[in-house]
């Protein structure tokens, strides 16, 4: 996947938290690094992106975020409860005060009933405040998928800085 693709959202991006002095975390599954990939190769980034934190499996999601397990079994690891969970995991891990997560599906296999392959949560928190999710549902193949994930991604993070 090409990054220069999100070269346009990430200095609106780093704009909004430099004016408020924040910094993001970023918890991530289904996009494996790559929100922070497009974060950290603009120059500069080091005065607003903390930390990410590549959580793939159920297992990395409970020891690095402190994701309940129980939520896992509970939701599945593709839910609004495990986003909001890694959402604010990232931010009880970090000093940062603005993080994203993502959970999804990416295929072209991992679809279950319910949760067809596209099937992405994707949660933002704030320092203070509960994290809010949204559902993303995207077509396309695997790195469609992801891309979209990582653009809607920044979006919302520029959203939130800038609100």
């Amino acid at each position: 996947m090409d990054l220069t693709s999100f070269e346009a959202q990430v200095p609106a991006l780093a704009d909004a938290l430099r004016a408020r002095g924040w910094r993001l975390a970023t918890a991530e599954s289904c996009t494996g690094g790559l929100i922070a990939a497009a974060c950290t190769a603009m120059a500069g980034s080091s005065d607003w992106f903390e930390r990410g934190f590549v959580t793939y499996s159920n297992q990395a999601k409970t020891e690095l975020l402190s994701v309940d397990a129980g939520l896992i079994v509970r939701h599945g690891a593709v839910s609004r409860e495990v986003a909001c969970a890694m959402a604010e995991g990232a931010l009880a891990h970090s000093p940062a005060e603005l993080s994203v997560a993502v959970t999804g599906i990416a295929g072209p296999g991992g679809a279950v009933p319910g949760k067809p392959v596209g099937t992405v949560w994707l949660a933002i928190g704030r320092r203070g405040a509960a994290a809010q999710a949204e559902l993303l549902q995207l077509s396309g193949d695997r790195a469609a998928i992801r891309a979209q994930t990582v653009s809607a991604a920044l979006q919302r993070l520029q959203q939130a800085a800038a609100a």
